[in-house]
């Protein structure tokens, strides 16, 4: 969808400034939001792309005011509350008012390493040949999906190269709600700056993107 997560190329909020690679929280409560996240993962309610799409639903001035951490507590709530799994009550007491369901999967503290290391594959077999190869020019298509989307506003519509075929994988745009995994080509798609940014972007600039099959299309030399 088109929400304030999609920020690559507007103009107004200031230089990115890098922070230190081994800087994770800026405050305790970070590290429990983190966990907190994970934990409800774990459940199994959702996957990966409703999680993202969770927080994307956002309204754009809550996102834009909130710092990452409390974007992603804002989303975990919604999905929450969306399965049922706290009332609002609850969330306004910051504690349970009832009996937890005693069947749902739990994440113990001592499992967390495994877990993270073993990580989630989304890698799929490829029942077709992929249609683009290596070098090849192609565009990306014009499209406002009202739903999950991997492909940014300010990539659509532009004409790259591929630099690079990934694979197959799960396709975020169905995953996220629910209509099977659909899997899908991946690409790297190359775009120069001027192509993305028109006279006023830097000619020496190359920006890629991951962009799934049904996102592209060719384009003439």
């Amino acid at each position: 969808m088109n929400g304030a997560q999609d920020l690559g190329g507007m103009m107004g909020f200031g230089p990115v400034e890098p922070e230190p690679e081994d800087v994770r929280f800026h405050a305790p409560w970070e590290k429990r939001a983190l966990a907190v996240t994970l934990a409800a993962g774990a459940m199994g309610e959702w996957n990966i792309d409703a999680s993202r799409h969770a927080r994307e639903t956002l309204p754009p001035a809550d996102y834009l005011s909130s710092s990452y951490y409390e974007i992603w507590i804002k989303g975990l709530e919604k999905l929450l509350l969306a399965r049922g799994l706290v009332t609002a009550e609850e969330l306004a007491a910051g504690r349970a008012l009832a009996p937890g369901d005693p069947g749902q999967r739990v994440l113990k503290a001592a499992d967390v390493p495994t877990v993270l290391a073993r990580g989630t594959q989304y890698d799929r077999p490829a029942e077709a040949p992929a249609r683009f190869a290596v070098g090849e020019r192609v565009r990306t298509k014009v499209m406002h999906p009202t739903g999950h989307t991997r492909l940014p506003r300010y990539a659509r519509g532009k004409v790259g190269i591929i630099a690079r075929v990934n694979g197959v994988f799960v396709f975020p745009d169905t995953h996220a709600h629910g209509k099977g995994e659909c899997p899908q080509w991946l690409y790297t798609v190359a775009f120069s700056g001027a192509e993305l940014w028109g006279a006023d972007g830097d000619a020496t600039l190359t920006v890629s993107i991951d962009a799934w099959e049904s996102y592209l299309e060719g384009a003439a030399a």
